[in-house]
């Protein structure tokens, strides 16, 4: 574990610690575009310690990243159980979004979790043109997170309703 890569944020609640290191970040429920959603989604599992009158514990919360059907935006959105943004303020909120934008997306553990995803797509026994499509679908969306920029997620609006939908993986 280096604590060379690791970012604190002070919250209502204590002081969050997030360390780049494998496992860390989970990528976990794959949505693609479908009658329902114009969107592919990812949801993010993230593990951190949270330091509380000189205790620490370790949480994981969870957020989507979304992007629309052109791969032209990018969304957060919140998780309607353990979501990364509840229970915050407003500034506390913007922190954790730039938390995600100027580091999360740039750190070893968020490049292995989705790197791990393709590389879990690309053993799937699939036997129709139709599964086909939606590998190939996952794996464009999967390759354009890979390539995400701190701009984009400074950009994106953070959405605080859950879309049910079918996860495709």
């Amino acid at each position: 574990m280096s604590l060379l890569n690791a970012k604190v944020l002070e919250t209502q609640y204590g002081l969050e610690t997030y360390i780049d290191e494998n496992g860390k970040i989970e990528a976990m429920e794959l949505h693609i575009p479908s009658k329902s959603s114009y969107d592919y989604e990812l949801k993010i599992g993230v593990e951190y310690f949270l330091l509380r009158d000189k205790h620490y514990t370790v949480e994981k919360n969870f957020f989507w990243i979304r992007m629309d059907a052109d791969f032209r935006s990018v969304m957060l959105g919140e998780t309607e159980m353990e979501s990364l943004f509840a229970v915050k303020s407003e500034a506390e909120r913007e922190e954790t979004k730039a938390l995600i934008g100027e580091w999360l997306i740039r750190t070893n553990a968020f490049k292995q979790a989705i790197t791990e995803l393709i590389e879990k797509q690309k053993t799937e026994n699939v036997t129709t043109e139709e599964e086909i499509r939606v590998i190939i679908e996952n794996n464009k969306f999967l390759e354009k997170l890979l390539l995400l920029k701190a701009e984009d997620i400074e950009n994106a609006i953070i959405e605080n309703d859950e879309i049910n939908l079918k996860p495709v993986f």
